[in-house]
């Protein structure tokens, strides 16, 4: 299986101080690192987020973040998802069940991990399967302590 790592997921990952550090890399270890994936909506969370001055632990400005994700993509069993679904004209969405704008995002990686034949490796027990054609069997939760 490959894993297309969400936001929370990948800064989990680079940030020791992380609620999630060590559940993260638990599960890398054990089940994500033989096969995962990033997309542009994924590299570029983590630079926003990690990258501003307010996060934190953040290592310094968005280029320095960039340098990280870098790092993190030059490790074994990384592929690199171009984003190239919509979930306007997805056959695969169904629109009128994405409840609210925070859902767009999860929505939008749920589907792209179904379209590459993944699954989206995620800690967000909130995140609705239900826009997503087949979206329950392509959501993986990560278990946390």
């Amino acid at each position: 299986m490959i894993y297309l790592l969400d936001v929370n997921v990948l800064i989990a990952l680079i940030d020791p101080g992380h609620i999630a550090h060590d559940d993260a890399h638990r599960w890398f270890e054990l089940a994500g690192q033989a096969s995962w994936a990033t997309c542009p909506i994924t590299e570029n969370g983590v630079m926003r987020i990690v990258g501003s001055p307010k996060y934190p632990n953040s290592p310094g400005s968005p280029p320095l973040v960039a340098d990280i994700v870098k790092r993190l993509r030059a490790l074994p069993g990384h592929q690199f998802w171009p984003d190239d679904a919509s979930l306007v004209s997805s056959r695969d969405i169904d629109t009128d069940r994405i409840r609210t704008s925070a859902q767009v995002t999860d929505t939008y990686l749920l589907s792209l991990a179904k379209s590459n034949g993944g699954q989206l490796a995620t800690f967000d027990r909130k995140l609705s399967p239900d826009a997503v054609k087949g979206g329950k069997a392509a959501l993986h939760l990560i278990p946390s302590k």
